[in-house]
């Protein structure tokens, strides 16, 4: 008994001093905001971007078609925290943005390579006979897309789509290379004030998986109401 008190009295101790003392709580909020505000805007610039280079790898047209295949392959062939340090200290380096937006852009040229293979296989997964379909009742071939091809390859594609986007909020804890005080930045400074590593690291993991969580129950909810849609 004495030894578990003792333990649980030691806990209470570090817990004041990583989170309470200075307010250090705060810190982990404002990253959490950060976290966010920089993975819906990766995520919304990503899914445009993949959708413009999947439509460049399907097109018929040579050059269009070379552009996609190099952005994806440079893209997926590097690491993303070298790609985030190009973005913010070389491309953007003269200009006066604020460093979360920078940090969302370079995340959704990221994201756009793998965005666009998924939407890519998503198309292709749909029956030819649809295309065929939608230009005998004449529609042009971009009506047919949007209007046909599109809404069908959204069902397939759903599920990768919410993995690519959870697995873009965790690969923002990287964002503290560009001086960006996300989540992961937060339960750092915590780290280093402190001397503390065990709570610092727990919070934040903590943290990420409610995130997540809370996101992968939401994502499922669509998921069900697409498929209860498919049964109509």
């Amino acid at each position: 008994m004495l030894l578990a008190s003792a333990y649980f009295s030691n806990l209470s101790e570090t817990f004041e001093k990583c989170f309470i003392k200075d307010d250090r709580y705060l810190l982990l909020l404002n990253g959490i905001g950060v976290t966010i505000k920089v993975s819906i805007l990766a995520a919304i610039m990503g899914l445009l971007i993949g959708f413009l280079i999947a439509l460049c790898n399907l097109s018929k047209k040579k050059a269009l078609n070379v552009i996609g295949k190099v952005y994806t392959d440079i893209i997926r062939g590097t690491p993303s925290v070298t790609q985030l340090m190009i973005i913010y200290f070389v491309v953007f380096k003269t200009v006066d943005w604020p460093k979360w937006i920078i940090a969302a852009i370079a995340f959704s040229i990221n994201s756009g390579a793998y965005v666009s293979e998924i939407i890519r296989a998503g198309i292709l997964s749909i029956d030819k006979g649809q295309t065929e379909a939608g230009r005998s009742l004449g529609l042009s071939k971009a009506q047919t897309m949007m209007s046909i091809i599109v809404p069908q390859a959204v069902k397939n594609i759903f599920p990768a789509m919410c993995n690519e986007f959870i697995t873009l909020i965790k690969e923002t804890a990287i964002v503290g290379y560009v001086g960006l005080v996300d989540i992961q930045k937060a339960g750092d400074f915590i780290k280093s004030a402190t001397y503390e590593a065990f709570m610092p690291l727990i919070a934040t993991a903590i943290i990420y998986f409610v995130l997540i969580k809370l996101l992968t129950l939401a994502l499922g909810r669509v998921e069900k109401r697409l498929r209860k849609s498919d049964s109509r």
